[in-house]
């Protein structure tokens, strides 16, 4: 069988608190790696504690790349990333490093790895519309306007997911075309590696829901809340008309402590719905996963061992 020519890299994905980052770390320092962030959480600054985002020694031991690239009330796209991380890949293979694409966001790394079709991009001030327009309306009524418009997209897209209500809706009004029909077109070209895909989660749910807990309560002790009243200070957010439609604050936790710092719940309401929350989004990404057939799955718990062994065959095959 002839040796595949293309360099090599890992992406190593799964459910949040299953212990990506810290085997991401691992894999980076024994094989001469660097990492490519794949979470849409830790491209915002601010961001750190309730986005495990990696800490400076750990990024001092090993090279990050796509952390803090946009201030939390910024947009930033799939199509975005997957530039960012195409430019950093191709800087990692130049150095004769090993890309190792660590993360749980499943729309980053079907654009990265399979490419996104092209479309108009993001227009800030058809955004700032279309949010005013929510405002005023409701996302419902919107979404109702997409259905008009776009049925196949509406039919995909919940009543209440407002970004992606937001975006076809933007597509819809900037190019006379739905998002729907760009989404068939065909993609760019997919990204020149030979990559092996690990998913690691537990096999035992109840064990990923003990994780998830433990981490979050980690993250109260370290200073979750004073994160959030920092950002809640940012004139960026503080002036800005609708903060809690930002996808930065979005992301799991930030939207529970920020409406538990305006009042609306106590400490311990607060508690059981960040982590129910992150329940919610390691369900998304175990199913987003169960569709990537050709990764390898492991249980970081137990199957430690055999993972380590498939990196190694990989790396030097027989």
């Amino acid at each position: 069988m002839p040796v595949d020519p293309r360099p090599l890299a890992i992406a190593v994905m799964g459910p949040t608190a299953s212990g990506k980052t810290a085997f991401a770390i691992e894999l980076a320092q024994r094989h001469g790696g660097e990492i490519v962030s794949v979470d849409s959480a830790l491209v915002y600054r601010g961001l750190d504690i309730g986005a495990a985002k990696p800490d400076l020694a750990e990024r001092a031991g090993v090279p990050h790349h796509l952390l803090d690239l946009r201030e939390p009330w910024q947009p930033y796209s799939a199509a975005e990333f997957a530039v960012d991380a195409r430019a950093a890949i191709d800087g990692i293979v130049a150095r004769g490093r090993l890309p190792v694409l660590a993360g749980g966001t499943g729309l980053y790394f079907h654009a990265l790895l399979h490419g996104l079709a092209a479309m108009p991009e993001a227009d800030p001030g058809l955004r700032a519309a279309i949010a005013a327009e929510a405002d005023a309306r409701g996302w419902e009524t919107l979404h109702a306007e997409l259905a008009g418009v776009d049925p196949a997209a509406a039919a995909r897209i919940r009543p209440g997911d407002a970004q992606r209500i937001q975006r076809a809706l933007e597509v819809f009004r900037l190019s006379g075309r739905p998002i729907s029909e760009w989404q068939r077109d065909p993609p760019p070209p997919r990204l020149p590696l030979c990559v092996l895909r690990l998913v690691l989660a537990p096999a035992d749910r109840a064990t990923l829901h003990a994780r998830i807990a433990a981490r979050f309560d980690r993250m109260l002790a370290t200073g979750f809340l004073d994160e959030v009243r920092r950002l809640r200070a940012l004139p960026g957010l503080r002036d800005h008309p609708a903060p809690l439609d930002l996808p930065a604050l979005r992301a799991v936790g930030y939207r529970q402590a920020w409406e538990h710092l305006d009042g609306r719940t106590g400490a311990g309401e607060f508690r059981d719905r960040g982590i129910f929350a992150t329940r919610q989004l390691a369900k998304r990404q175990l199913t987003w996963l169960r569709g990537e057939l050709d990764a390898l799955r492991f249980d970081p718990e137990r199957d430690g061992g055999q993972l380590r062994d498939a990196v190694s065959r990989f790396l030097r095959p027989i």
